[in-house]
């Protein structure tokens, strides 16, 4: 069984996606052998005040008992919010969210702008990770109306230089995994896995050599991409590459040590 650790609900306002809401994202679930999956919504991307889209996540996770067991929230914040450290601890104490999720490529900041390094502080205190998404679309098909520049993870390293204490989960990799020798002794240093929806994570063998494959987590980003691909790419790796153990690290095991779920101490 696998544990994906990047998926989310909600709609995306420039085209339609299926497998939208928390029931359509177990049925795939259950299809596809996924135990647990961290969810985010969509909507906080979009809504100028964030923490609505975390309620209704988190009213939509208490409205059936399946879904208490099989999915870790992860709240989606603005830094330049006036109100986001209430809501941080509200969407902690109160909703139980593992994590949070930033846009600086939709909320207009940059990845060393000091309201996010204080976000990254103030979560790490609470101890939730921060996720951070290279790249929601690809830019080739993009409306007219989304963002054009998309972020490669060097972009987002004077935040993780600047809170290296912090937990990352560092997402949907599409281009420039390479980093300096500089910014690569800094990653090396910090507690993060990096999922495999990604398209450089096509590449597996050499991101495995970059950053070992205790680095490494099953994620689909679903529902934009598929529920499947990024399971197939731990998968389809030959015994050469990787073995049994490192397979079953990479789909479950790693994600659960990061949240500190029951499989860890298995």
């Amino acid at each position: 069984m696998a544990i994906d650790i990047h998926t989310r609900i909600g709609h995306w306002p420039f085209r339609k996606l299926p497998h939208h809401t928390c029931g359509q994202l177990l049925e795939r679930m259950d299809r596809f052998g996924i135990r647990q999956s961290a969810v985010s919504s969509m909507n906080g991307i979009f809504y100028s005040n964030a923490q609505a889209a975390n309620e209704e996540l988190h009213e939509e996770l208490q409205s059936d008992r399946r879904f208490k067991d099989r999915f870790i929230p992860l709240a989606v914040l603005n830094p330049l919010y006036t109100s986001w450290e209430k809501d941080l601890l509200v969407c902690s104490q109160q909703c139980g969210m593992r994590g949070v999720c930033i846009y600086p490529q939709y909320h207009d900041y940059d990845g060393a702008h000091p309201a996010a390094s204080e976000l990254a502080q103030a979560a790490r205190e609470l101890g939730m990770a921060v996720a951070i998404t290279c790249r929601m679309v690809d830019s080739r098909r993009r409306s007219w109306m989304d963002i054009d520049k998309e972020w490669s993870l060097a972009d987002f390293m004077p935040l993780i230089a600047a809170e290296p204490r912090a937990k990352y989960l560092l997402l949907n990799l599409a281009s420039g995994f390479r980093l300096s020798d500089e910014h690569h002794a800094i990653l090396n240093n910090v507690d993060f896995l990096l999922d495999t929806s990604g398209r450089s994570l096509s590449n597996m063998p050499e991101i495995m050599r970059l950053y070992g494959t205790e680095k490494i987590a099953m994620g689909s980003h679903s529902p934009i991409l598929d529920s499947l691909t990024g399971m197939l790419r731990i998968l389809s790796l030959s015994e050469a590459e990787a073995s049994e153990r490192a397979k079953q690290l990479m789909l479950s095991g790693n994600a659960a040590a990061f949240f500190g779920l029951p499989e860890a101490a298995q």
